[in-house]
């Protein structure tokens, strides 16, 4: 019963939170383009479907990713799995090595099935002309994220200051914003912020948030945060390197085309 009365309130609460926007759309519509809503059933419909869906996934975070989250954090920063029986205080950051290798697998995984990437890179695909390769876009957000998350358990594990890792990772962008090819430096940009989106989001958060609690000497509020920012940077780093070296493989195999076209009509007769 519980159970029953906390899903009733994530859902009264939703549709509180959907309130306003629904007020807005409505008020538009009506007061300032002063049109009927087309197909209004099916627009009730739907919004019946999206008060449902966030309310359903919500009250799932709570009761399902976040616990999660936190029980692997706990099993993998565990002294008697990490150390070997070692005490926690004679633990360094490589006994940790686990954690970084679960981080970066769940960060990839998640972010490949991220439905927020799906459809930017089949809009990338389908407006480049199919020059940005939507399962390329894909792997380079996801080794991104991946590669962030293995580096933000680092950096919990070790307890070093956030704003570092972002400066430099921020110096890096900069760089490559300059010779990056200009058609994928918008699109990298934008990769960044579909990343923290519904599916990605929770189990980051459940991630880090379980570190700071299990990893001795650090706080949840001050060191369990930071990880959505990290995966919003690093996927920027790594598509516009994809776009990069898929430039220089080309210009390569141009050069090489070319060279191999030279000799074969140097021996022409």
């Amino acid at each position: 019963m519980t159970l029953l009365s906390e899903l009733a309130d994530t859902m009264a609460a939703t549709l509180l939170d959907v309130a306003p926007i629904a007020a807005i759309l409505l008020g538009f519509q009506l007061g300032v383009l002063r049109q009927r809503i087309a197909n209004l059933r099916q627009v009730l419909i739907g919004s019946v479907y999206v008060v449902l869906g966030l309310g359903f996934f919500l009250f799932g975070l709570e009761h399902a990713l976040f616990p999660i989250g936190k029980v692997m954090a706990t099993q993998l920063t565990d002294p008697a799995f990490v150390g070997g029986g070692k005490p926690a205080a004679e633990l360094v950051w490589h006994d940790y090595y686990w954690t970084y290798l679960f981080a970066f697998a769940i960060g990839f995984a998640t972010t490949i099935a991220e439905p927020a990437l799906i459809a930017v890179a089949l809009k990338a695909s389908e407006v480049s002309g199919g020059t940005v390769g939507a399962l390329g876009l894909r792997l380079a957000v996801a080794l991104g994220v991946a590669i962030s998350l293995a580096v933000g358990s680092f950096r919990i594990v070790t307890g070093t200051p956030l704003y570092l890792y972002m400066i430099a990772g921020y110096v890096i962008v900069v760089i490559q914003t300059v010779y990056a090819p200009r058609m994928i430096v918008p699109l990298a940009y934008d990769s960044g912020g579909v990343t923290t989106s519904t599916v990605t989001v929770p189990l980051v958060a459940a991630l880090g948030l379980g570190l700071a609690s299990t990893v001795p000497g650090r706080s949840p509020l001050l060191d369990g945060f930071g990880m959505i920012a990290l995966a919003s940077l690093f996927p920027m780093i790594t598509v516009m390197g994809y776009a990069q070296i898929s430039e220089w493989m080309a210009k390569r195999n141009l050069g090489a085309d070319a060279q191999k076209g030279a000799r074969e009509r140097g021996t022409d007769p």
